[in-house]
């Protein structure tokens, strides 16, 4: 078993590891240190290990007979009393939401406890990657399918994994070009975003809006890799397409442009009383309780938690340019809306900078071979917040295990707090907020 902890404000990382037999166990952590809730639960599902003294133990994933003989049947919590009542929502949703389940406690209209529960998939995503260790070009684009919203995020983090386990270093040029699309990404969705939480407020002006212009981000990173969702663009020691200055200039206007339309469409959605009336004191996280269960990304920047790895870990081009981050403290679906509209500018000013800082120089290098006995750990700031992949080799250099966490494996508890105390009507909304990924814990 490993652990990697961050230091935040040094910008650390300590590992530690013990050697644990499969079905064993040992003192849980959880009492002490409410964020290692869900690492013990999946430890306790995947391998056997019980982590005893675990206040609610019990796997995160649904499990279906016949797939994994370990898994047991599913025990919900339950609530009893006068007027006390259930409803579940999923594991089949409307249109495109993919599988999972929602277990809300209420009485009346009032939520007193929601739990979630996900894995209705069974994906394997982690061992497809020690299954085909010897087809990298197969890898990246299986590294772009670990959550589809996310393409330029986790497949970053693999490729520099890649890259530090043989020893490869990428020019400044690659750099910059993959922080220009991790910035472009992290705008298209905050922009689809605000777009869903306008029209869940009934603000359809906002709604169509928003999603114009997310088309607009979306169709440039299109123009430069041929797929709007950045898809073959990122590469193992570099990048497949380079961006010409004709390119440049291109992208400068669009983001110049949408920078216009950002701010005043902005304006009149967080000056609307109906708006704020919906958004402000709605699905609270406190602070104290965003630090005790870890949460990650702008979710936790909403709540007052300065967190974030481009900051914290500077990574590639964040590594000569300094990203401030940003925070709020009420921890309302308002926050979590309005970091997204802070976090649009300061993605168009960070590619603003990096398009000036962009040169003529190699785009990709050849791969080299994995060293033999590598621990490798990547970490990316993604729009939903902290990504970590985790790289083992074995002894002739090939992957002999990819772990991968998403951050919706932190926040979906965040999630199922801010609803408490809440009309389930306004789950919706609350949901909207977070906006997490049900692939990113399926894995």
């Amino acid at each position: 078993m490993y652990a990697v902890v961050a230091d935040d404000n040094n910008s650390g990382l300590n590992v530690a590891s013990s050697k644990i037999d499969a079905q064993s166990r040992y003192r849980s952590f959880t009492s002490e240190i409410p964020s290692a809730s869900m690492f013990e639960r999946e430890m306790f599902e995947q391998c056997e290990i019980t982590p005893e003294g675990h206040p609610w133990l019990k796997p995160i994933r649904h499990g279906i007979a016949g797939i994994d003989q370990r898994e047991t049947a599913y025990e919900f919590f339950s609530m009893t009393g006068k007027e006390t009542h259930e409803v579940g929502v999923g594991p089949i949703h409307a249109g495109i939401i993919e599988p999972g389940h929602f277990r809300f406690s209420c009485h009346g209209e009032k939520v007193y406890h929601l739990e979630i529960e996900h894995g209705f998939q069974h994906r394997g995503v982690e061992a497809l990657f020690t299954k085909n260790k010897n087809r990298p070009v197969y890898l990246e684009k299986l590294s772009e399918s670990i959550a589809g919203d996310t393409v330029i995020g986790h497949c970053g983090a693999f490729v520099r994994a890649m890259e530090s386990a043989g020893n490869m270093s990428v020019s400044r040029t690659v750099k910059t070009i993959r922080t220009i699309a991790l910035e472009l990404e992290r705008i298209a969705v905050h922009l689809g975003d605000l777009s869903a939480l306008s029209g869940d407020v009934a603000y359809l002006t906002g709604s169509s809006v928003f999603g114009a212009l997310r088309t607009k981000v979306i169709n440039t990173t299109m123009a430069i890799c041929g797929n709007r969702f950045g898809r073959g663009l990122l590469t193992i020691g570099g990048v497949n397409y380079t961006i010409s200055s004709s390119l440049q200039d291109k992208i400068l206007a669009m983001i110049n442009e949408l920078e216009d339309d950002v701010l005043l469409a902005g304006e009149v959605l967080f000056t609307s009383a109906s708006t704020l009336e919906r958004f402000e004191k709605t699905g609270i996280v406190e602070k104290e309780t965003a630090i005790e269960i870890g949460m990650v990304g702008p979710a936790a920047r909403a709540s007052g938690v300065a967190i974030d790895v481009r900051s914290d870990h500077p990574f590639g081009a964040y590594e000569s340019f300094p990203v401030h981050k940003l925070t709020l403290n009420s921890g309302d679906v308002f926050a979590r809306a309005y970091i997204r509209f802070v976090e649009i500018q300061q993605s168009i000013k960070i590619i603003r900078d990096q398009l000036n800082n962009l040169s003529e120089s190699e785009s990709k290098n050849i791969v080299s071979s994995l060293q033999p006995n590598r621990f490798v750990l990547s970490l990316t700031e993604g729009w939903r917040g902290e990504i970590a992949h985790v790289l083992l080799t074995d002894n002739d250099g090939n992957i002999k295990r990819l772990k991968i966490k998403d951050p919706s494996f932190n926040n979906w508890l965040a999630l199922a707090l801010a609803i408490r105390d809440e009309g389930i009507s306004d789950f919706p909304l609350c949901n909207k907020s977070f906006n997490l990924s049900y692939c990113g814990v399926d894995l």
